[in-house]
């Protein structure tokens, strides 16, 4: 939050977290602890800051196709009623286009929101930001915050095997 501060010299208003690598018998530890914790810090910092978390699984066996036949879903297409579970705010998009084989979609669950946008809106949100991948002309499987931890953290445990030095924290070194 104190970067976004010196850049923008403010804090942010609002937070969108999308957090990966969660199973589905975690989102309640998830929830008690890292939402809570970041809860926690956001009161600390200045409880006007409002928080959406955010859980994508892309290790689902849900596929989807046309009504017009046996074709991919296209890029943008969100599900959000009949397969999803009516006790919780979650949603699948496909935001890929495949010339071969079935398209594979995300899965999102919003587990804590702050925010109340209309489920339209996160939905849009959300596809916006698999167009965020430096380059890469198209859409991502997932947001772009979410592919850069992905590519950060395999380059940290893969080549670097340390924290990377203090002046590369700000920079896209990764990329």
């Amino acid at each position: 939050m104190y970067t976004y501060k010196d850049v923008n010299n403010e804090l942010p208003s609002r937070i969108f977290f999308y957090r990966d690598g969660v199973g589905e018998g975690q989102i309640p530890h998830v929830f008690n602890s890292e939402v809570n914790a970041l809860q926690k810090v956001i009161a600390e910092v200045n409880p006007n800051i409002k928080l959406t978390f955010i859980i994508t699984s892309k290790r689902i066996s849900a596929r989807f196709m046309t009504a017009q036949g046996m074709n991919n879903p296209h890029s943008g297409t969100v599900v959000d009623d009949v397969v999803t579970n009516p006790e919780r705010y979650d949603f699948y998009l496909v935001s890929q286009s495949v010339r071969q084989g079935t398209v594979n979609p995300t899965s999102y669950n919003v587990i804590h929101d702050d925010n109340n946008l209309p489920a339209g809106k996160m939905q849009m949100l959300t596809y916006k930001l698999t167009h965020l991948y430096f380059n890469w002309p198209g859409t991502v499987r997932v947001p772009a915050p979410v592919q850069y931890a992905h590519k950060l953290a395999y380059m940290v445990g893969e080549s670097l095997k340390a924290k990377p030095h203090a002046e590369l924290e700000r920079e896209l070194f990764y990329l």
